[in-house]
């Protein structure tokens, strides 16, 4: 039996700058960085902060032109309870919840595990949800050229159940929509389908 090799790919230049600010950070806090158990704590956040932060080197518009087929289908398309785990830019500390992405094609579709892909990308970011909502929205639009787009996005904050007003059962909902969802009917039935479970 083969031992396990855990393999991970890190700038190490990267890693070594991150890690010297971390442990002068957990310094300042008044800690031992040179514990047992905070020994290695710097390095092991260096590479926590990037990998929670990697969407910057992926291009979400690629991710979905590489999937893209023609259909002359005209119904809507819904990918609901997509896990979407991001971090806050204004006190990095995250924030997650579920994203809930419709689009009603226009002669082109794109693979179904692309928009989560996507959402993905966008989230692992300094983000504020109500930009990731539109980000997320703005590429579908961009690639396929839908009838229309929407987006919702439920998000409980660790800014406002750790530390600030702590209210621990709050959840922030942000939309974006464009094209047919603008009108009150599609839009409906989008909210319909995000809402209810499909037996």
């Amino acid at each position: 039996m083969k031992n396990y090799e855990k393999k991970e790919e890190y700038n190490t230049q990267i890693t070594e700058i991150l890690s010297d600010n971390y442990k002068t950070i957990i310094e300042k806090l008044g800690e031992d960085v040179n514990r047992e158990g905070l020994e290695k704590t710097p390095e092991r956040v260096a590479k926590a902060m990037q990998y929670l932060t990697h969407g910057y080197e992926i291009n979400p518009l690629e991710i979905l032109t590489s999937a893209m087929f023609t259909e002359d289908h005209k119904q809507m398309i819904v990918v609901k309870d997509i896990e979407v785990y991001s971090m806050c830019e204004h006190h990095m500390l995250p924030f997650f919840g579920k994203a809930h992405v419709a689009y009603i094609p226009n002669g082109k579709i794109v693979g179904l595990s692309k928009i989560p892909r996507i959402v993905d990308a966008f989230a692992r970011r300094m983000q504020v949800q109500e930009r990731l909502t539109d980000q997320i929205k703005d590429c579908i639009e961009e690639a396929l050229k839908p009838l229309g787009v929407a987006v919702v996005i439920e998000a409980q904050h660790m800014c406002m159940q750790m530390r600030g007003i702590q209210k621990q059962n709050s959840v922030t909902t942000t939309s974006s929509f464009t094209g047919a969802f603008e009108k009150d009917k599609t839009r409906k039935e989008f909210i319909s389908l995000i809402s209810n479970k499909l037996s």
